[in-house]
């Protein structure tokens, strides 16, 4: 009798995934919806040249350069990104990015992840050359939780609770793709999540 249960909830878990397995995530109860499920790139397009390996719940990107780019556009949310870098590494969470095939910071909102950059006003925490970080924090060798709210001009970014952008204004870009960086270092996400507003 337990071996016909075991058959018929494995069949039943298959089927489900066959069915299922290739829609959108759900939403969680606090409104946020998974953009990363740690086992597919499922969502998700590369450009560049960058490695991206993904196992144990986690997506971890490495030389030399590229990105992952979101299917879906997005205009205004709440973003909730938990990474790993090591504090050489260069990388950052793209937003509004207007061309999936082309992402900078001249054509999309840059929010960085970037230890050492040289002109240490756009290093971690910052929007590069729209709103820099007083005190620059330092996000290498730990896993960290960034937050990025874009509602219609107006942008702020939390990491690990501590505000590092209060208050950016920009309006270029009204809506977008997201995209992950890995341009040098070694750079792990092990969920990033998405909260229309």
């Amino acid at each position: 009798m337990k071996s016909s249960l075991k058959l018929i909830a494995s069949l039943a878990f298959c089927l489900h995934t066959a069915l299922f397995g290739n829609l959108a995530f759900a939403q969680n109860q606090d409104g946020f919806v998974d953009l990363i499920d740690g086992i597919s790139l499922s969502g998700w397009n590369i450009i560049g040249n960058a490695s991206w390996l993904i196992g144990n719940g986690v997506v971890e990107g490495n030389k030399p350069n590229g990105f992952l780019v979101s299917t879906k556009s997005y205009k205004n949310f709440v973003i909730r990104a938990e990474f790993w870098a090591e504090s050489d590494t260069n990388s950052g969470i793209f937003i509004r990015c207007q061309d999936p095939n082309k992402v900078s910071a001249a054509t999309s909102y840059e929010v960085n992840i970037w230890d050492t950059r040289p002109e240490q006003a756009y290093a971690t925490g910052a929007i590069v050359d729209v709103a820099k970080v007083n005190a620059v924090p330092k996000a290498g060798g730990r896993w960290n939780v960034m937050e990025i709210v874009a509602n219609g001009s107006h942008f702020k970014v939390t990491l690990n609770g501590v505000v590092t952008v209060a208050d950016g204004q920009d309006s270029k870009f009204a809506e977008g793709p997201i995209a992950l960086q890995s341009a040098g270092g070694v750079v792990k996400f092990k969920k990033v999540q998405i909260k229309p507003i």
